[in-house]
């Protein structure tokens, strides 16, 4: 063999290792290509069924709001009249509250009215006395 002939064979075992290597590359290649769909379908699979209890839990999430708004309304208006009850507590203790200062104005009146009317009373029964002892004397001096 010649030397061209030589580096013809070299040449073409270098092109037959470079044709297995790149038909080993191509069937891992391939396995990891399959790999890959596999995941694919998988995570796929996943994302539909955790697509249908997001739906799920969704739903309810939207019923539980619309209860939760009614009975925040429903507390609202509660909260509402019971604003008025504790407004007319208040003006009833105001109103209480000048009735007896009234009344304790009154009484004060009253007791000094009664003081007075005491002494009146008083003075009547001394003025009865006297009159009864004038009068007395007056039938004894007459007499």
């Amino acid at each position: 063999m010649t030397g061209g002939g030589i580096a013809l064979i070299i040449i073409a075992l270098a092109f037959i290792l470079v044709a297995l290597f790149l038909i080993i590359l191509f069937k891992k290649v391939m396995k990891l290509i399959d790999s890959i769909n596999k995941i694919i379908k998988t995570t796929d699979h996943t994302i539909s069924a955790v697509t249908k209890e997001v739906d799920v839990l969704t739903y309810q999430v939207d019923i539980l709001l619309t209860k939760t708004n009614a009975l925040v309304e429903d507390v609202s208006e509660k909260v509402a009249t019971i604003d008025l009850f504790f407004a007319a507590i208040a003006d009833l203790s105001a109103s209480v509250s000048d009735l007896n200062t009234k009344s304790r104005k009154l009484l004060t009146h009253i007791s000094a009215g009664t003081k007075t009317a005491s002494k009146f009373a008083s003075m009547t029964i001394v003025g009865k006395h006297v009159f009864k002892l004038l009068k007395n004397r007056e039938k004894k001096k007459g007499s």
